[in-house]
């Protein structure tokens, strides 16, 4: 039994250390937040209970919580399925669709000429 207990405090001791700590800049920090507000918002306009939102989700509701609050340690895919189950899914499509700075790139590139590869001579 000692051993036991030793091995599961060993267990959590490692996973511990293997969690990655996410880093990410105060301002993006915050637009997580706000978009996990957001979804929690939409969640009680709908009069939806954390538990029946993780369920038809497929989550547990402690990963629901944690995607409300915008902890970017949950998997993307989970914000998907949360966003599915409120018919809220439509609106990630629009994220990057219109990439203005990268339509600009992509115009300039086609304006640029390429120089021709140099030839090199055999001798």
């Amino acid at each position: 039994m000692v051993f036991q207990t030793k091995f599961i405090s060993l267990c959590e001791i490692l996973n511990i250390m293997n969690r990655k700590k996410h880093i990410l800049l105060p301002r993006l920090m915050k637009i997580l937040e706000e978009f996990g507000e957001d979804i929690k918002l939409a969640r009680l306009r709908r009069r939806l209970s954390a538990e029946q939102v993780a369920e038809r989700a497929g989550i547990s509701r402690s990963t629901l919580w944690q995607i409300e609050k915008g902890l970017p340690s949950v998997s993307m895919g989970y914000y998907v399925q949360v966003l599915f189950v409120l018919g809220l899914e439509k609106n990630l499509s629009a994220i990057a669709a219109d990439d203005v700075l990268g339509r600009k790139l992509q115009d300039a590139e086609i304006l640029v000429k390429k120089r021709a590869s140099k030839k090199i001579k055999n001798e």
